[in-house]
C-alpha cells in the first residue's frame, strides 16, 4: 500500500527537478542547472529502482505515470514562484501624448519609446525591460494608465550594453545580490571584431 505512494512522491520530486533544471538551462543558468541535475540523477535512480523491483504490481506503474504528470505541474509552479530572469514588454498606445513612458521610468523600468505609424494613424510604441518578479506590477501600471493599450511580452536570451544593465550591476554589487541572468560583454559564439571593409563606417570623416 505504501509502495505506490512512495513511487508517486519520488517521481513528483524527480520530474520537478527535471523541469527546473531544464528552465535553468534555457535561461543560461549553467551552474544552477548542474547542481539541480546531481539531485535529479540521485532521485531518478532511486525511483526507477523501486519501480523495476516492484513490476508485479500494476498500481506501481500507474503511480509512476501519475507522478510524472504531477511533477511537471509542481516544477512549473516552483519556477513561477522563483520568477527567474527578465521580460521585454512592447506596448502600443493610441494616445501619443500620454506621459506613460516618463511615469514608468520613475517607477524604475527601462523604457524606450517612439512614435510609429499604425493602420489607424500615429501610435505611441514603448519597449520596456522588467524583471519577471515585477512583471505583474508593470502590467498593472500599463492597464491603469491605458486599458486599451496593445501589450505583448517575450523573454530575452541575452543582454549587452544599455544603461539598465549598468544600473542593475551597480545595484546588485551594492546590496550583495546575485545577478540572476547571464549578461554578456560579448555575444556567445559571435566574433565581434570589425571586418576591415566596415572599419570607419560609424566614424566621422576627418575634415
Amino acid at each position: 500500500m505504501f509502495m505506490p505512494l512512495i513511487i508517486l512522491v519520488i517521481n513528483i520530486l524527480y520530474i520537478s527537478l527535471l523541469t527546473i533544471r531544464t528552465m535553468f538551462i534555457f535561461k543560461g543558468q549553467r551552474y544552477y542547472a548542474s547542481a539541480v541535475s546531481a539531485a535529479e540523477a540521485f532521485v531518478f535512480v532511486l525511483g526507477i529502482g523501486l519501480v523495476i523491483d516492484n513490476l508485479e504490481n500494476i498500481i506501481n506503474l500507474f503511480a509512476y505515470a501519475a507522478g510524472f504528470a504531477l511533477g511537471i505541474l509542481v516544477g512549473t509552479k516552483i519556477e513561477d514562484r522563483l520568477a527567474l530572469g527578465y521580460v521585454t514588454v512592447k506596448v502600443i498606445s493610441k494616445d501619443c501624448d500620454y506621459p506613460l513612458p516618463r511615469y514608468l521610468r520613475r517607477k524604475g523600468y527601462g523604457v524606450t519609446s517612439w512614435i510609429g505609424d499604425g493602420r489607424g494613424g500615429k501610435r505611441l510604441v514603448m519597449e520596456i525591460l522588467s524583471s519577471r518578479k515585477d512583471q505583474k506590477d508593470l502590467y498593472t501600471h500599463i492597464v491603469s494608465c491605458d486599458p486599451e493599450a496593445f501589450v505583448i511580452s517575450y523573454e530575452p536570451q541575452h543582454f549587452r550594453g544599455g544603461f539598465w544593465v549598468k544600473s542593475l550591476r551597480k545595484y546588485c554589487k551594492k546590496y550583495g545580490k546575485p545577478l540572476d541572468f547571464p549578461f554578456d560583454d560579448h555575444f556567445p559564439d559571435v566574433e565581434e571584431e570589425i571586418p576591415p571593409e566596415n572599419q570607419g563606417v560609424n566614424q566621422k570623416e576627418e575634415k
